[in-house]
């Protein structure tokens, strides 16, 4: 897998929050403008749908959890991206996997990485100190 992460001045729970948020998805995600679960739980082997942005719905299952920490998925039945985070001293860092055979991927998740930094201190704003 190829890598690339992020230090955020959020919290790792924060950061957390806003990669199993599926509403919060189209907002970090480049390629992704939807998302829904069959259920109503963010867990192992949990299904649903998500929307590229021409609007073509793709199913999707979560293959990877290790809840509040990193979880990874298959998109219409191909292993797709896998998404972190890691406590710090003062923040977390936040980490974004593409496949192998994916690597110009990278920048699009290098951008999700950056969104979800926006996210958590827009978040962090709205909550005050």
């Amino acid at each position: 897998m190829w890598t690339v992460s992020r230090d955020i001045d959020a919290s790792a729970d924060a950061a957390w929050h806003v990669l199993a948020d599926l509403d919060a998805w189209p907002k970090w995600g480049p390629t992704v403008s939807g998302a829904e679960l069959d259920g109503s739980a963010f867990e192992l082997g949990a299904t649903g749908r998500v929307w590229t942005p021409v609007g073509v719905p793709l199913p999707f299952v979560i293959d990877e959890l290790d809840q509040g920490r990193s979880w990874g998925w298959r998109v219409a039945g191909v292993p797709a991206t896998r998404h972190g985070v890691h406590p710090r001293d003062e923040g977390c860092r936040v980490w974004m996997s593409a496949p192998v055979w994916a690597p110009g991927y990278l920048p699009v998740l290098t951008i999700a990485l950056r969104r979800i930094e926006e996210l958590c201190a827009r978040e962090q704003e709205l909550r005050g100190p």
